[in-house]
Formats: C-alpha cells, structure tokens, sequence
C-alpha cells in the first residue's frame, strides 16, 4: 500500500469562531457561552489541514480578503505545514463564520463567504498542472460552481479522481456530478439531494436503511459518481459503489464535544486512504475515525489528529 497520497484542494477559508452553549439559542435570545474559539477555518482549509496532518502532501488554493481577518491565514498555513502559495488574495472582506455547540455537541452555524464566493474559474486554471499531479482533486460548496468545475476537468483529463463534499448545500449541477468521481455527504445534505432527483419529499435516511440509501446512490451514481458515502453521525457512515452492496461503518463510540469540522476530518481521511490503495471496509473505519476523534474534542484547527493519533483510536476501538 501507498503511505505518499498527494491531495488539490479546491478550497475555502474563514475566519472561524466558535461558542460552546448548554443549548442551541432559540430567535431572540441571548445566551452566556461556556467557552470561545476564534481559529482559522473554513472546510477546504480543514480539509487541507487534515490530510496534511495524516501524512499526504497537500496543494490547493484558498481565497481569503484583503482586510484584517485575511492576517489569520499565512500563519495557520506554516503552522499546518501547508504552502504558502495556496493562499490567493481577492479585493475585499474575508470569508467568516459563526458556531454554536451544545452540551450534546450539535451545532448549527453561519458562513459569509466574503472572498470564497469571489474565487473564479480562471484563478482555479492558474493552477493547473498541480492539480493534475496531484492524485486527488476535493472541493466542497463553501465556494462557487465555477471554480470547482474547472479543478474538476483539469483533474478528470489528466486521469485523477474527484471528491465533492456539497455542504452548505445546494443544488449540485449535473455537470458538476459528472465530473465527480466520490461524493460524500451528511444524511440531511443526501435527504436535500433524493427530493430534488426524484421530485418527491425528502426522504429520512438512517443506518437500518440500507436498502433506501442504496436506491439513493444509484441514482446519483446515474449522473456521474463512481462512489457515493452518506455519513449518518451516530449512525456511522455507508459506502455506496454501483453493482456492489451497501458497505455500513458502525460509529465509534465516543462522547461528542463538539462536532465542527468532523465532516471535513471524515473526507480528508476517506480521501487519503483510498488514494492510499485502502480497501472500502479499511478506509471506511479509517475516515470514522477521523470524525469521532474531531467529534470529541474541544475546537477544530488543533483537533485534526495526525497518522499515529488515529492509528492508536483504531487499536483502542478495535
């Protein structure tokens, strides 16, 4: 097996601040937070900074403003060991975002994209042959179609494969999803996706539903991806690939803190792993991992855990 997996991340980055509440705040209502976090984010920053810390090396390109909070990004990228050059400098406001946690670790949030939604296609060009060295492309919907698409193709014509987080979600375009080649999503983003295919309401999907999760994927699998995993929270996670049946992870059991970033921490490990030559089943617990070792820890930036961290939580659950 392959340990040197070489990641593109068509990425986003956000100032990111974070307050841990006993509940989430209804409207109108102020809370008192137990604890504050304010740390450079952004889900394809996360993702940059988790495969980096699992051992990949990691390029990419990341926008960020021209105004104060654009000062948190160069030394977050030497702190994670990433390249300075991924930063790209847009005219205007920085991408920001808020979070809440609550005592159980649920969490809702808030993200301006500031210069995230001001990235274009042509800026994604300018970095066309790191994209097509890399042995991976990931992108998630903190930025626009655009961009994507464009890392999208290079990737797909020179023969590497394509990982598309949709979250926030929307609408993926059908162009977009022919160009993916893993598309991994939460059960509410899967729920959004089902009623927009197939015109009906949205679907409930949990982890004794394999059969529906399946229909699911095969549908989506019809417009474009190879693989599809629908990530359940303490449900585990399924992995979806066509004529093959339904893989389900069981989650690890570990008492949730707080959840931001778990996704992102799930992709890049699934990202990783495959490219790595992992099978389904090994990747699989591999990228579960990920998540429930960032579940259950107290911010986002530090929590991303390293190769050996997760290695050792893999031993421990085993």
């Amino acid at each position: 097996m392959r340990n040197d997996a070489h990641l593109f991340v068509v990425g986003s980055f956000v100032a990111a601040s974070a307050a841990k509440v006993e509940t989430l705040p209804k409207p109108g209502e102020s809370l008192t937070a137990h604890a504050f976090a304010l740390e450079p984010g952004g889900k394809g920053f996360n993702l940059a900074v988790a495969g980096r810390r699992l051992g990949a090396a990691v390029e990419g390109i990341l926008a960020v403003g021209d105004d104060m909070l654009s000062g948190l990004a160069a030394p977050a990228l030497e702190r994670a060991r990433l390249p300075g050059e991924m930063l790209h400098r847009l005219p205007g406001s920085t991408g920001a975002g808020i979070g809440f946690i609550d005592a159980r670790g649920e969490n809702c949030l808030a993200v301006f994209p500031g210069a995230n939604a001001r990235l274009g296609a042509s800026d994604v060009r300018d970095k066309r042959s790191a994209i097509a060295k890399a042995d991976i492309t990931l992108a998630q919907f903190e930025i626009g179609d655009e961009p994507i698409i464009a890392a999208f193709e290079i990737a797909r014509e020179a023969g590497k494969t394509t990982l598309l987080n949709p979250s926030p979600f929307r609408k993926p375009n059908h162009r977009l999803l022919a160009l993916t080649t893993i598309l991994v999503l939460n059960a509410h983003e899967a729920a959004a996706m089902a009623s927009d295919l197939t015109g009906t309401s949205s679907p409930v999907f949990q982890a004794h539903g394999l059969a529906e999760i399946q229909a699911f994927a095969e549908a989506v699998m019809a417009v474009g991806p190879e693989i599809v995993v629908v990530t359940l929270g303490q449900g585990g996670a399924v992995f979806c690939r066509s004529k093959h049946p339904p893989l389900h992870q069981p989650s690890f059991p570990v008492v949730a803190i707080d959840t931001l970033g778990a996704g992102d921490a799930f992709a890049a490990g699934l990202a990783v792993s495959l490219t790595e030559g992992q099978p389904s089943e090994k990747a699989m617990a591999f990228a579960n991992a990920c998540g429930a070792i960032l579940a259950g820890s107290w911010g986002v930036f530090e929590a991303f855990p390293d190769r050996a961290a997760v290695e050792a939580f893999l031993l421990s659950h085993g």
